[in-house]
């Protein structure tokens, strides 16, 4: 079988449930490759906002700066169950599958052409936390450890993520920061690192600020001079000239 290979130049996939904590996770891995000189693409993809139904969440790294979304999954981080099976065919001939083995992966599921990669979070995290809330949310930042190891990330860069993160708080700095070692460790001494996907240390994003649209959209209000930004639904029946009519009317405009 021959694996992808690539430096600064792939795209890897978490396929989590909602609800779990995943979010805050997924985002430390991609500002942790941004921090590193490289230019990421994040997508946060929810077919649906009801706590335990499965939510993607998507990154593109390209050192030459091409961050459209492309076909093509090189690596899968794969946290549930429910969606295993999809998400083991979306990934590319050569690619690499991270999953939960805590428990056996279902043999029917296996492709021959795919590294399959498991990693026990689930009983790591048991022997390390004993509070069930902290075993379920740090199963996300030791995957975002084991990640780190895999794919030759720096580790001081993640461990200065947490510190930002938690300023102040040293005991979530103390937690956090242990469940990435116990990923980062466990990858080092059970698999052969870093894979054939991985990041090298680039200056490549000059002066630009990693993100999201919201954000995004907030402050250019705030820069464009407005005080107040309002949102109103509208709903599928309404019109949007009605519902913006309506709007307005509210607003004595």
């Amino acid at each position: 079988m021959k694996r992808i290979e690539a430096v600064n130049d792939f795209v890897i996939k978490f396929a989590n449930v909602n609800g779990t904590g995943s979010a805050s996770a997924n985002n430390m891995f991609a500002k942790a490759l941004f921090r590193m000189g490289l230019p990421v693409s994040p997508k946060n993809i929810f077919p649906s906002n009801i706590q335990g139904l499965p939510t993607w969440f998507e990154v593109r790294v390209n050192e030459k700066g091409f961050l459209g979304r492309r076909g093509g999954i090189d690596m899968m981080v794969c946290m549930n169950p429910q969606s295993m099976a999809k998400d083991i065919k979306e990934l590319e001939s050569g690619g690499y599958f991270l999953y939960d083995s805590s428990k056996p992966l279902d043999l029917r599921l296996l492709r021959s052409d795919v590294t399959f990669i498991g990693i026990p979070l689930r009983d790591l995290c048991r022997r390390e936390f004993s509070d069930p809330r902290q075993q379920q949310l740090f199963r996300n930042v030791v995957y975002v450890g084991a990640l780190a190891a895999l794919l030759d990330i720096e580790f001081d860069v993640l461990t200065g993520l947490v510190a930002d993160q938690f300023q102040g708080k040293e005991k979530l700095i103390t937690s956090n920061v242990r469940a990435l070692e116990l990923g980062y460790h466990y990858a080092a001494e059970s698999i052969d690192c870093p894979l054939g996907i991985r990041v090298e240390r680039r200056d490549a994003v000059g002066d630009a600020i990693l993100i999201d649209g919201n954000t995004a959209s907030a402050l250019g209000a705030i820069y464009g001079g407005a005080s107040v930004a309002a949102w109103y639904p509208i709903t599928p029946s309404t019109s949007v000239v009605d519902g913006f009519d309506k709007y307005c009317k509210r607003l004595r405009i």
